[in-house]
């Protein structure tokens, strides 16, 4: 979805961005960086741009959803129009991650604020701003043959390979808070969300994406979490559920609510029961789904990873069950001892 193939990267600023649990300070650099040399342009680019695969974007948001109030809008908003130069823009941008790296485990790093021409979405080409941060460095081996006899010397840096935390800010869709993407690989923990939620604080687009990832999580969460309380289902039946709800979204180029409902629950005392949690589910989370969308294939190929159709038999057996849930039979010996029995025309 992205392509970079003529991307141009115009402009680049780096800034010294230390801990504040370890007493230290930011330091800004006092011009934008010298990428004259075209290898080293193809590196950056590489090293900044290669790890977006351009699966879900987010919009900027801030308090009651008043994105005009967040500083990273204001201050893309500034670059995209040229109000202030670049470098005087990076700087602002760079005190800010600072002011709010207030948690004791964010590690200091190397921030770069960089402006592209020329990069694609689903074909299209804008000017974007990257913002990087490199938090950790990487062992590297050189060999230097300037004396009489080789010598193997080691050094630290960054390994273009390895992106800790980046986002792309798109010069599209201003009036929705600028389309945004994001990476962030170096830490999963909660503290580590100060990246997406303190600094850029953005919330997802609501486009097919969005919503296609959104409802199949309602779903798995429905049936794995509520179903056992509402009613008396074997795990056969919830894994059967699970496998029908992943194919009404792989079969279907369009999405309809009440469609999938039939399809997928059948029965209507189960479909009301699922709309209930529906309801309470996207109040309690703050979600919003239309009814009717188009389906990204792309997020469902993610999510139907999380869709588990294991049958766990004790400590003994995982069975994984993709097909016709009619072709296994569930009885009790009798002397105790519980079974399932399955059905199949052919072994592989």
């Amino acid at each position: 979805m992205i392509d970079a193939i003529y991307c141009e990267l115009e402009e680049i600023s780096a800034h010294r961005i230390g801990s504040k649990a370890d007493d230290e300070d930011f330091k800004p650099s006092s011009d934008t960086l010298d990428t004259s040399d075209e290898v080293l342009r193809e590196l950056l680019i590489k090293y900044f741009l290669k790890p977006f695969t351009g699966e879900e974007f987010y919009n900027f948001t801030f308090s009651n959803e008043e994105f005009e109030l967040n500083p990273l809008f204001n201050y893309s908003n500034s670059i995209f129009q040229d109000a202030i130069p670049f470098h005087e823009n990076s700087i602002k941008i760079a005190q800010y991650l600072f002011d709010v790296s207030i948690h004791p485990n964010i590690k200091s790093g190397d921030l770069f604020v960089v402006r592209f021409s020329n990069l694609k979405l689903k074909n299209e080409a804008f000017e974007a701003i990257g913002i990087f941060k490199s938090e950790n460095k990487h062992p590297f081996l050189t060999v230097n043959d300037e004396t009489d006899d080789l010598v193997l010397e080691h050094t630290s840096g960054i390994n273009i390979d390895k992106l800790d935390k980046g986002c792309l800010i798109f010069n599209q869709g201003k009036k929705e808070g600028y389309k945004v993407t994001i990476i962030d690989k170096s830490n999963k923990s909660t503290e580590a969300q100060y990246w997406k939620d303190n600094f850029l604080n953005l919330k997802p687009c609501n486009d097919e994406f969005h919503n296609t990832k959104a409802f199949l999580n309602i779903a798995k969460s429905y049936v794995t979490e509520q179903m056992d309380e509402d009613f008396d289902i074997e795990k056969t039946d919830k894994i059967d559920i699970l496998n029908r709800s992943v194919e009404y979204f792989k079969s279907h180029e369009s999405f309809n609510k009440e469609e999938f409902e039939e399809n997928v629950f059948q029965s209507e005392e189960v479909i009301n029961s699922f709309r209930s949690y529906d309801d309470t589910y996207r109040e309690e989370n703050e979600i919003q789904i239309k009814d009717e969308f188009d389906i990204s294939d792309q997020a469902v190929k993610k999510q139907s990873r999380f869709f588990k159709s294991i049958l766990k038999l004790d400590k003994n057996f995982h069975v994984y069950i993709h097909g016709d849930k009619n072709l296994i039979e569930k009885g009790v010996e009798s002397d105790g001892r519980k079974f399932y029995k399955f059905y199949y025309e052919k072994e592989d």
